[in-house]
């Protein structure tokens, strides 16, 4: 026999007594008796999808069910006298549709403003040269860490003096500033990782900047747009300070302060209420549908750069 066989064999017996280990740890009791890991870890996730899901599914059922069933001693969650009153109630009562629709166009022009803002910001600080350029960059990040409630006052004195209170518009300039520092920093850090090569080939074309920053960079960045899209959607949507602050005429109200006025002073409006609410929570659940591809991506590069 030669040595060559002769070394082959204990390496041979090493690895498959290794294969053999690795087989009988990925046997050992997991947490609920005899199960691999990946059995284990299977169970805890079905466990806490339960626990973060219920809450969405029963006020589903309390959004079809009469009032008297929702004060009833046995609560299910299948409702015995299904009914749509409530969400007639909910869009045709206390104007709330109107409520529905402010919300929306807020939140879109937010969205638009934050994206193509944060865009150009990000361009500028990922490829360009200036003067106390990181200096800047920092301040956005500083912003971050000032609680949003501290800036009511001033944000109320500012939008007063441009006239912009009870102003929609206004409301999305307020909610645009307060998404551009995350955004910008999301942003940068795609930008950043975009080879150059491909910038000055495509300037070599003939491209000018703004070319650049929407045939190419905004294309490969598409994860990280969608992350800053949802992020700020959500945001604006669901907004309920500032705008119970800078908001007072009726007709301009927005959609979660329309979701207070079911709430009275000695009664409350259970049934409409929940209703209102599944109306403002299937908006954010389809901008996530729609976006997870990007969403989720943006999300696990962005965590990792």
């Amino acid at each position: 026999m030669s040595r060559l066989q002769l070394g082959a064999e204990p390496t041979t017996a090493r690895a498959s007594k290794r294969a053999r280990r690795r087989e009988e740890n990925s046997h050992e009791p997991g947490l609920f008796g005899v199960r691999t890991w990946t059995k284990t870890r299977l169970a805890l996730a079905c466990v806490f999808a339960v626990v973060a899901v219920f809450p969405l599914l029963y006020m589903v059922s309390l959004s079809f069910q009469p009032t008297d069933d929702i004060f009833t001693t046995h609560p299910t969650l299948i409702p015995s006298h299904p009914t749509t009153l409530n969400y007639v109630q909910a869009w045709t009562e206390n104007d709330f549709s109107r409520f529905f629709f402010n919300s929306m166009g807020v939140a879109l022009l937010t969205v638009v403003l934050t994206v193509v803002l944060a865009s150009l910001a990000a361009f500028a600080f990922a490829r360009y040269r200036f003067p106390c350029k990181e200096l800047i960059f920092y301040l956005f990040l500083a912003a971050l860490a000032v609680p949003s409630v501290d800036l009511i006052i001033p944000q109320y004195i500012l939008m007063a003096r441009l006239h912009l209170t009870n102003s929609l518009p206004g409301l999305s300039l307020i909610y645009t500033s307060e998404n551009l520092p995350f955004s910008i920093f999301l942003l940068r850090g795609f930008f950043e990782a975009i080879p150059k090569e491909l910038e000055e080939s495509f300037r070599l074309e003939g491209a000018r900047t703004l070319r650049v920053l929407t045939r190419l960079i905004a294309p490969l960045s598409a994860p990280a747009l969608a992350v800053v899209a949802v992020f700020t959607f959500n945001f604006a949507w669901e907004e309920f300070v500032v705008a119970s602050t800078l908001i007072d005429k009726s007709t301009r109200l927005t959609l979660p302060i329309g979701l207070n006025s079911f709430i009275g002073e000695h009664t409350t409006s259970w049934g409409p209420l929940f209703a209102g609410s599944m109306f403002a929570t299937v908006p954010s659940i389809l901008v996530y549908v729609v976006s997870q591809r990007w969403f989720r991506r943006g999300v696990s590069v962005g965590g990792i750069r």
